[in-house]
């Protein structure tokens, strides 16, 4: 056997090598990629299913409130009352009308008095902090078409006292004026859209707020104010108080096919919001009485 110097090796035989070099190389190909890889990011996470029978403009609790001056009338009339038809129609004995505010821009009068609207009310004011950027083209364009038209004002019985409020109206348009073709002014009283729906007000504090505006409405103007409102809400903000009936007009909400119970005092309506959703402008009105006793109310 032959011997072997010191220090020296033995070399390991070619075909053991080559089987090393392939098993390194196929190790190399499965691990490097992932120690090369960028760290996994998580997945984005993906909006929540929506709840059936809600809408994304449907409001819910977490929905922030309305922006102060977006209120008008029968804001809150489907969210608490509902919907439940619409009444018949041809009835020669009422007189169809309009309500808009500043939501609706520009409106096309001459449409609606083609298709048999004869009176209109517009938004003036809210609180004593807004006024309704298109209340002349509203206002002075429903009474150029002929119709004969009146203001309102939303009232906000948390910011302001009554008196307050009415002096804000009369001052920014829901002043009178005996040429017949000017209704008196509205107090547009409802559902808070901005917070609690009694505006955090005692039912004998919320009457009391209400009657100082309409007290000083007849001081600067002469007239009785008419009354907007749904009998639910003055059921449940004023205890269905019924002293202001005998002087003030009342206009009702109710989007059915009747105007049903009306608030204590009242036997009748004058007014009666029926939808918001008619058509050319959505919010539309039964005057309880043929031309001539909507010329009357003008008239005083």
């Amino acid at each position: 056997m032959p011997a072997h110097g010191s220090g020296s090796r033995t070399t390991p035989p070619p075909g053991r090598l080559s089987r090393a070099w392939t098993l390194l190389a196929a190790l190399s190909a499965l691990f490097l990629p992932l120690l090369l890889a960028p760290p996994a990011q998580a997945s984005p996470a993906l909006p929540a299913a929506p709840v059936r029978g809600v809408t994304p403009s449907s409001p819910t609790a977490s929905d922030p409130a309305p922006a102060r001056g977006s209120a008008h009338l029968g804001m809150g009339v489907l969210a608490h009352d509902g919907r439940s038809g619409t009444p018949s129609t041809g009835d020669a004995t009422q007189t169809e009308g309009v309500d808009v505010s500043g939501h609706q821009g520009n409106v096309a009068w001459s449409t609606l008095w083609s298709s048999g609207v004869r009176w209109a009310y517009t938004k003036a004011t809210e609180g004593t902090y807004y006024t309704n950027p298109y209340f002349a083209q509203q206002y002075n364009g429903s009474y150029d078409v002929g119709m004969i038209r009146g203001a309102y004002h939303f009232a906000t019985p948390d910011t302001t006292t009554g008196a307050t409020q009415a002096n804000y109206f009369v001052d920014h348009g829901g002043g009178w004026s005996r040429d017949g073709r000017t209704l008196p002014g509205v107090l547009d009283i409802e559902w808070n859209p901005y917070g609690a729906a009694c505006y955090g007000k005692t039912q004998s504090a919320m009457v009391s707020w209400i009657s100082s505006f309409l007290a000083q409405y007849r001081a600067r103007t002469g007239r009785d104010a008419v009354i907007y409102t749904a009998t639910s809400w003055w059921s449940d903000c004023t205890g269905n108080y019924g002293g202001f009936a005998a002087a003030d007009p009342l206009w009702i909400a109710r989007y059915a096919s009747d105007p049903g119970t009306l608030p204590a005092g009242w036997s009748l309506y004058t007014m009666w919001q029926y939808t918001s959703s008619g058509p050319t402008v959505g919010d539309h009105d039964r005057f309880n009485g043929a031309l001539d006793r909507v010329q009357a109310l003008a008239n005083g």
